[in-house]
């Protein structure tokens, strides 16, 4: 129950209130009733009016633009301005004359995101599998109804569908279309609703009239000999997979891969792409392969561009020479939109309840329901046909002494009392004797006559025809076959896309995307990394460096190999040696914040090769502390490029240190002390931000500088400097080991 309170002012202000009539209170309302008074109407209005479709395959939006057209005369007139066309359908679709455009942009032949589309379409219309395509405002265009829509209308004004108001009451309109085949089938729908939503693929008009047939024969037929798999009107071709299929036609959910079309002109060396899946742009393509390319994962490409014209899309990739194009083709279909799931839900609303059904159901209710408005239809021509033949009777009994007729209306005296005086000389009703009386004088004739009471017969015959028919299920299902046969053969076409076996299907494994050469990798203080051949680096090894810049790490590798590269915000990025194109010693190389993405101001700490990950990893910190990690914390099953909480952040990161084996490790601080220390006096730990176990101790306003392997710290006199517990002070360089720790200390 909800309470109200006074709220102190309008205590304290009482009289005020009461002279301007306001009256202010606080009104308490439990969150369940507010949820049931006023979010749950405006949840079933989503559900109910626009998101989901219903059994005859429209969306409320869909179907007020269409029967507008309808009724405007564009199934067989010439074609309109589309403005014209949005402004009528204003008297059922308050929702705006934007939406409503949208709404025909979709179903128009020129957007071609319909395999049947109902709206005739002149001008821009935009494309379906263009993001940045846009259609050209209402008053530029023109449409009409197309042909198929006949089938939508058929014997609509036979009392086949129910008709409801419109939002003002003005004008009415049908609650559902009749089409004559499952267009709930046949056109794609996506619709998003409060909490739950809808997404149908679209299907080959052919194949779902032919499926629709054999199920109105057999119940227990299988679907997928009729109906292998859906269509796309941008084609492509599905990786298919029958028991896959069968689970998504049985349960109503689930996914499937679609996969481009190309060509390969070996003369020009080039690809055209053609035909794209269905739930992608060719913007979103081209992006992605920019995207690898800059990166350098894809290497075989020197161009790409959008040659989509008048005759359709083309996107057309210029090959380096020597490049294998299927297998390129199978790498971008792996890293990129070319190969694309569709994921079906199929949600209906069935009798005004959202159901996700599979195809055969979908079908079952389909056949319930166009087998009650054949019925409908058919009980309508019965009553007409009935009241004619009432009323031939009553012209018939007249047909006895058509002189009399003509002398009771002649001798009657009132107009009012022609009819009545009918009755009584004939024995006829009311009905009757009102089509007799406005008969024309130039038809009381006896041939007149006799030629309409020979049409008795032939209506008795057909009124018991139909009278055979509505208690025939046989005969209604005959029906219904001949219809969805004769939309077959008027609109059928031939499949768009094609199905490939899956495992037919050449996949790229990842493994083999790059040659596997030796190579020697150098990272700069400033973050600029190299990759170099040997043969490279045999002709020239003195490396070039920006001004104030300098080595900071060298190693043998190989092209293949993986890469971490450690960052001063607690970050790792995994990479491959072979994401970078190949180096000279003259050049500065790649600077791997810009290469890699890094955040704004984010700088490189180090480098590490993880190779198989059953290596430890060392992480040295500014205060002295060394953590000790198993690399293997830092693979990753899926391909994250970037990692974070890859270090401590009690402290900043000095260098990381792959360690293979148990050895001394040198420690150098901005004092100029060193101490070497056997990495056996680390324990492991297991979380890669541990902060580690303190191994320098450090005076006041010192910091580590740097931490290497003890036979690359080219030190004289190792002993000097050993520890053999921790933490440690550490011994003063001497004046020959000073060499390599002044380089450190000239960073700072």
């Amino acid at each position: 129950m909800a309470r109200k309170k006074k709220t102190e002012s309008e205590t304290a202000g009482a009289s005020q209130s009461n002279v301007m009539g306001l009256h202010a209170e606080v009104v308490e309302q439990p969150i369940t009733e507010t949820l049931e008074v006023n979010f749950m109407p405006y949840a079933m209005s989503v559900i109910m009016s626009r998101a989901i479709p219903e059994i005859d395959g429209f969306k409320p939006s869909h179907r007020k633009l269409l029967y507008t057209m309808y009724k405007m005369g564009l199934l067989s007139g010439a074609r309109t301005k589309s403005a014209n066309i949005v402004g009528a359908t204003m008297k059922l679709n308050p929702h705006g004359d934007a939406a409503i455009y949208d709404t025909m942009v979709r179903l128009s032949r020129g957007h071609e995101a319909l395999l049947t589309p109902f709206v005739d379409s002149k001008g821009n219309f935009g494309k379906h599998y263009s993001r940045d395509m846009a259609w050209a405002a209402p008053r530029y265009t023109e449409a009409r109804l197309a042909p198929i829509c006949a089938e939508l209308f058929r014997d609509i004004d036979k009392d086949t569908v129910d008709m409801a108001d419109n939002y003002d009451g003005s004008m009415k309109e049908p609650t559902l279309l009749p089409c004559s085949f499952p267009n709930v089938l046949v056109s794609a729908n996506l619709g998003i609703a409060v909490g739950m939503a809808s997404q149908i693929c679209g299907f080959n008009l052919g194949e779902v009239c032919q499926t629709a047939i054999a199920r109105l024969q057999d119940p227990a037929s299988e679907l997928l000999s009729t109906l292998p798999a859906p269509d796309f009107p941008t084609g492509g071709e599905i990786l298919y997979d029958p028991a896959e299929m069968r689970e998504i036609y049985r349960t109503g959910r689930g996914s499937f891969r679609v996969r481009a079309r190309w060509r390969y002109l070996e003369k020009e060396n080039m690809i055209e792409v053609y035909e794209i899946p269905y739930s992608t742009t060719a913007e979103q393509i081209m992006d992605k392969v920019a995207e690898l390319m800059k990166a350098g994962r894809v290497r075989e490409i020197s161009d790409m561009r959008d040659e989509t014209d008048l005759r359709g899309l083309k996107l057309t990739i210029d090959l380096k020479r020597g490049t294998d194009p299927d297998k390129l083709m199978a790498k971008l279909c792996k890293l990129t939109p070319l190969t694309d799931p569709f994921s079906c839900n199929f949600n209906v609303l069935i009798a005004g309840s959202p159901r996700v059904l599979g195809v055969g159901e979908i079908l079952d209710e389909w056949i319930a329901w166009r087998t009650d408005c054949v019925r409908r239809r058919i009980f309508f021509d019965l009553g007409r046909k009935r009241e004619k033949l009432h009323l031939l009777r009553g012209l018939g009994a007249i047909l006895l002494d058509i002189d009399k007729a003509i002398r009771i209306i002649r001798e009657t005296e009132r107009e009012a009392e022609v009819v009545p005086n009918l009755m009584a000389g004939f024995g006829i009703d009311e009905l009757q004797a009102n089509f007799v009386a406005e008969i024309k004088l130039r038809n009381i004739n006896r041939e007149y006559i006799l030629r309409r009471v020979e049409e008795t017969e032939a209506l008795e015959r057909e009124i018991a025809a139909l009278e055979a028919t509505l208690e025939s299920r046989r005969k209604v299902r005959a029906i219904l076959i001949a219809e969805l046969r004769d939309v077959s053969k008027k609109y059928a076409e031939p499949r768009r896309t094609g199905l490939v076996q899956v495992h037919e299907v050449e996949t790229w494994s990842g493994e083999d995307e790059a040659e596997d050469y030796p190579v020697t990798l150098f990272l700069s203080r400033e973050g600029y990394f190299k990759k170099i051949t040997a043969a490279s680096l045999r002709m020239n090894d003195q490396q070039k460096f920006k001004e104030n810049d300098g080595l900071r790490r060298s190693f043998e590798s190989s092209n293949r190999a993986e890469m971490l590269v450690f960052t001063d915000r607690q970050q790792c990025y995994k990479c491959r040696v072979s994401d970078f194109a190949d180096s000279k010693a003259s050049a500065l190389g790649d600077y791997l914040p810009g290469k890699l993405g890094f955040d704004e101001g984010e700088r490189v700490v180090d480098l590490v090769l993880p190779g198989d990950y059953s290596a430890q990893l060392l992480l040295v910190y500014e205060n002295g502390k060394v953590g000790r990690v198993p690399l293997a914390g830092y693979a990753t099953k899926t391909k994250r490029r970037r990692l974070t909480g890859a270090s401590s952040d009690k402290s900043p990161l000095v260098c990381a240190l792959r360690l293979d084996g148990e050895g001394e490790i040198a420690l150098f601080t901005s004092e100029g002390r060193c101490l070497i220390f056997d990495s056996a006096l680390l324990q492991p730990k297991t979380s890669r931000s541990t902060q580690g176990v303190a191994v320098a101790r450090m005076k006041p306003k010192y910091c580590v500088t740097d931490a290497m392997s003890a036979d690359l710290a080219e030190l004289k006199n190792l002993p000097r400097y050993r520890v053999r517990t921790l933490p440690a002070l550490g011994a003063l360089l001497r004046s020959e080991d000073r060499g390599l720790e002044q380089l450190k200390l000239d960073d700072i």
